[in-house]
């Protein structure tokens, strides 16, 4: 029998085949990320037109027992200032934070992880939990702050002018 009257297979040049890896991998990517189809139409199109975000939950704060500890973006927490931190959101995030008891309302910087006990959706500060006149745990809805909001504006200024209330003896 002669070998050559088989048909053999081409090669294929090695620049195809890296494009048809590439196509594939792509294709795997796309599936993988596609939407599972679980949401109707109806829910996709209120999402569309509803880019604004909140959340409502309960809250806590923290205070002396974690002064001057790392937070997980690095810095030193200080019970003083407005801040909070959150399970999910950006670090450097601004947040209007709303006691849904009294309607009082203060403006918080992102910059820790937590709330660790479950049922919490945010951990404040001292001075943030004050402003809020939060004692304990309270019901808030958490609203973020988008740039040029004069709100926030404001309210930056008015504790640039506030002296420093709340301060722990020197060691």
């Amino acid at each position: 029998m002669n070998r050559t009257s088989f048909r053999t297979a081409r090669r294929v040049p090695l620049p195809v085949r890296r494009f048809a890896v590439g196509v594939i991998m792509m294709g795997l990517a796309l599936s993988a990320s596609a939407r599972d189809g679980s949401a109707s139409a109806k829910t996709r199109a209120a999402n569309a037109k509803n880019k604004h975000w909140s959340q409502v939950g309960m809250a806590s704060w923290y205070g002396s027992g974690f002064q001057g500890h790392r937070t997980a973006a690095g810095e030193r927490f200080d019970m003083n200032l407005m801040t909070c931190a959150h399970r999910s959101l950006p670090m450097g995030t601004w947040l209007r934070v709303t006691n849904l008891k009294n309607r009082r309302t203060a403006f918080v910087r992102v910059n820790d992880r937590g709330p660790v006990l479950e049922g919490r959706i945010v951990d404040l500060s001292l001075a943030a939990a004050r402003a809020l006149g939060l004692a304990g745990v309270g019901r808030v809805k958490l609203e973020p702050v988008r740039g040029g909001d004069p709100d926030l504006d404001r309210a930056l200024v008015a504790q640039l002018q506030m002296p420093v209330m709340f301060s722990l003896p020197a060691r």
